[in-house]
C-alpha cells in the first residue's frame, strides 16, 4: 500500500514536472516576442532598421546635390571693381569725345575782350548740334570761331613745361574734357549777319540797317566804337560782323578791314555759340541775346527778298489764270 502510494506520488509528479517546464517554456517565450518588438521600436526611433530603408537614399544624395550647385554659384559671381573700372573709363571717354564733337564743347576765355560779360578764366560751354541743322549765327549771340587768318599770328599758345602735364592736357582736350591750349580760337558777340549794313561813327552808337544799338553789355567807361570808329560796311553773304564788349581792348573786326573778307568772319569758320557760363560755380549764368536786336526794322532788309520772289511768282501765274478763265467762259457760252 505504501508502495502504491509512494508510487502515486511519484507518477503525479512526473506530469505535473513536464507540465510545468511546458508552463515555463511558455512563459519564457512571451518575453523574448516582446524583446524583439522593442528592439524593432528602438531600430524604427534611431533610423537603423530596415523600415528606414526607403528614407536613406535621400540622406546620402544630398552632399552630392550641394556639390553640382556650387560651380553655378561660382558663375554668378560678380565681377571684381578693378576689372570693370578700365570698361567705365572707356565707355566714358567715348562719349565725352562725341559729345563734344557733336553737341557741346568747353572753352576757356583767355582774354579780357568780353568784359563784363566774361572774364578771364571763365569757362563756357558751346553749342555745336545746331550747326549740323544748317543754322546760322544770328545778331546779339556770343559765338566762338576759328581764326579766320592773321588774327592771332603774334599770340602766344599758353602750355605747361612739364612735359607729363602737357600730355595729359592733350589728351583731355582731345575728348572735350578741357579746353585746348593749342588751338587759336576767338570769342565775340555777332553784331551783324550777311546782308546788313554796319557802321560806328564818333562815340556811336554802333548802327545796323540804321537802327541804333543800346547796348548795356558794353564794358563801363568805353564808347559803343571804342578807339576805332567804322563804316559803312556791308557785310557780305555767308559772313558776320563781330565786336567784343570790351571794345577798348578787343582786336575785333574793326581792326582788320585790311584783311580779306573786310574784317568779317566766314559762317564756316564758327564753331557754335557760347550758351551758358559753366566755370567758376559763382559764375554761373546763361548768355541770351539781347532785346536790342529783337527792335522792329533792325532786319528790314531781309523781307524784301520773300516780297519780291512773291511778285515774280505772281507775274508768272498771270498767263494761267488767264487762260483758265477763257475756258470758264467759253464753256458757259456754250
Amino acid at each position: 500500500m505504501g508502495d502504491l502510494v509512494i508510487g502515486a506520488r511519484s507518477g503525479g509528479g512526473e506530469p505535473e514536472g513536464s507540465g510545468g517546464r511546458a508552463a515555463r517554456s511558455a512563459e519564457t517565450a512571451v518575453p523574448s516576442a516582446s524583446a524583439e518588438e522593442a528592439a524593432a521600436q528602438s531600430a524604427d526611433e534611431h533610423g537603423d532598421g530596415t523600415g528606414d530603408a526607403s528614407q536613406q537614399p535621400p540622406d546620402s544624395t544630398a552632399p552630392a546635390e550641394s556639390t553640382e550647385e556650387k560651380p553655378e554659384r561660382n558663375e554668378r559671381k560678380p565681377r571684381s571693381f578693378w576689372k570693370e573700372l578700365p570698361i567705365l573709363i572707356g565707355i566714358a571717354l567715348v562719349l565725352a569725345l562725341v559729345i563734344k564733337t557733336f553737341f557741346v564743347q568747353a572753352f576757356s576765355i583767355p582774354s579780357e575782350s568780353m568784359q563784363n560779360t566774361l572774364q578771364v578764366g571763365d569757362r563756357v560751354l558751346v553749342d555745336k548740334l545746331t550747326p549740323w541743322f544748317g543754322a546760322e549765327p544770328e545778331r546779339g549771340e556770343v559765338v566762338v570761331f576759328h581764326d579766320p587768318g592773321g588774327w592771332l599770328a603774334d599770340e602766344p599758345t599758353s602750355q605747361s613745361s612739364n612735359s607729363f602735364v602737357r600730355g595729359v592736357q592733350d589728351v583731355l582736350s582731345f575728348v572735350g574734357l578741357m579746353p585746348s591750349d593749342n588751338e587759336k580760337d576767338l570769342i565775340k558777340r555777332v553784331i551783324a549777319v550777311g546782308g546788313d549794313t554796319v557802321e560806328c561813327e564818333g562815340e556811336g552808337p554802333v548802327k545796323v540797317n540804321g537802327i541804333a544799338l543800346d547796348e548795356p553789355y558794353v564794358y563801363a567807361g568805353n564808347t559803343p566804337c571804342g578807339t576805332k570808329p567804322f563804316g559803312p560796311v556791308k557785310v557780305p553773304d555767308g559772313r558776320i560782323w563781330v565786336m567784343g564788349d570790351h571794345r577798348a581792348d578787343s582786336l575785333d573786326s574793326r581792326f582788320h578791314m585790311d584783311q580779306p573778307g573786310g574784317g568779317t568772319v566766314p559762317v564756316d569758320e564758327v564753331i557754335g555759340r557760347a550758351f551758358v557760363v559753366a566755370w567758376p560755380i559763382n559764375r554761373w549764368s546763361t548768355l541770351p541775346v539781347p532785346d536790342t536786336f529783337d527792335q522792329k526794322g533792325l532786319a528790314a532788309a531781309l523781307p524784301a527778298v520773300p516780297a519780291a520772289a512773291g511778285a515774280v511768282g505772281a507775274v508768272a501765274l498771270l498767263p494761267l489764270v488767264r487762260r483758265r478763265r477763257n475756258r470758264t467762259d467759253r464753256d458757259e457760252r456754250s
